[in-house]
């Protein structure tokens, strides 16, 4: 199934379908042995602590292929793999899990990742979450290949921390490239529209095929994705973007247990109801069993016999400002599932405030 219909069913989650993997010899990065020489004379400790970081990340990062279906003419028979696009992953578990950005395979139909150690093995797809551009596939690989990486944190980063980027720029795999965190707290969009909050922004190079991979903090630890470049020639110009890994850990566990993410939800289908130039969030339904349903909240996108809007207006919750579904989305992002929120509401000429528990999509 193509990815690019997920993104729209949300919910469906199949496999890919690609070549057998083959094995290889003598792993390494690079697709090189082991690197056994001494270190050349001279080097500083710094040089000689990313050496050492880069050495052992490696073989952990990962080189993804995707491919859509196609002819070479319009009259042909022959249907043949295309190239789709490329990027970057990284290994999750011991158990095949990689973790890479959803556009890097939005529009596979399939899809090989390629290992340092050059040996190539077929995709399974496991789950998606656009609103945060990410997505994790599965390999069938020896158990010695499957290395994940160490897990940092993203909410006590620093601007000036030194942090490593591996990844596959232009296809180039097994890249390095170094900087420092330029500056915390940046938005982006993802391909949804939903916006990605507590982006890193660094100068660590970084370009097409970096997409999925991960931004490592001196210690060796995931504090980010990388993901998006500010450029205006699509190429390196000192300003890349990654996803916090706090963000990447709330959402990759249900997407290996589930396929989709279990966000937190009000159990409404909410609609943007202009009055007087300003959009407001109108509760269009409610689903039976959700929090909106428990708490006694109204639906209905229709006005009465007095011209009145029949149904609840989300002004609120818990005191910040929602007007349509992303700016919801995003409101409730900050949340897990079982929190209590307060919705100010307004009915009719009433500004009411009503706690609601927030439960698991239905």
């Amino acid at each position: 199934m193509k990815l690019a219909s997920l993104l729209l069913a949300a919910a469906t989650v199949g496999p890919f379908t690609c070549a057998n993997g083959h094995a290889a010899t003598n792993p390494g990065p690079g697709g090189l042995p082991p690197d056994t020489r001494d270190l050349p004379p001279g080097l500083t400790e710094l040089e000689r602590h990313t050496i050492e970081v880069f050495e052992r990340s490696s073989p952990s990062v990962v080189h993804i292929n995707a491919f859509v279906t196609g002819r070479s003419n319009y009259l042909s028979r022959i249907v043949t793999e295309v190239p789709a696009g490329s990027g970057t992953g990284f290994m999750w578990d011991d158990q095949g899990h990689i973790v890479t950005n959803f556009h890097v395979i939005e529009r596979a139909e399939s899809a090989t990742v390629t290992l340092s150690d050059q040996s190539s093995y077929a995709a399974e797809l496991v789950g998606i979450y656009p609103d945060k551009d990410l997505a994790v596939l599965r390999i069938e690989a020896p158990a010695e290949k499957l290395q994940s990486l160490a897990l940092g944190t993203s909410r006590n980063l620093r601007v000036g921390q030194s942090v490593l980027a591996i990844g596959n720029p232009f296809g180039l795999d097994q890249t390095l490239t170094t900087g420092v965190i330029s500056a915390l707290e940046r938005k982006t969009p993802s391909v949804t529209g939903v916006t990605i909050d507590g982006v890193i922004q660094t100068d660590a190079a970084i370009n097409p095929g970096n997409s999925g991979g991960p931004l490592l903090d001196s210690a060796g630890r995931v504090i980010g994705i990388n993901t998006v470049i500010i450029s205006n020639t699509r190429s390196y110009a000192g300003v890349g973007l990654a996803i916090p890994i706090d963000v990447v850990v709330r959402v990759v566990p249900d997407l290996i247990s589930h396929g989709v993410y279990q966000r937190p939800t009000l159990g409404i289908l909410p609609y943007t109801y202009r009055m007087r130039g300003k959009p407001y969030l109108l509760i269009d339904e409610i689903v039976e069993g959700g929090g909106a349903h428990q708490a006694g909240l109204r639906a209905g996108a229709f006005r009465d016999r007095e011209g009145r809007i029949v149904g609840d207006f989300i002004l609120e919750v818990d005191g910040t400002e929602v007007f349509d579904r992303v700016s919801l989305v995003e409101t409730l992002e900050q949340y897990v599932i079982g929190d209590e929120v307060t919705l100010t509401i307004l009915r009719g000429q009433e500004t009411l405030r009503v706690p609601v528990m927030l439960k698991a999509p239905r």
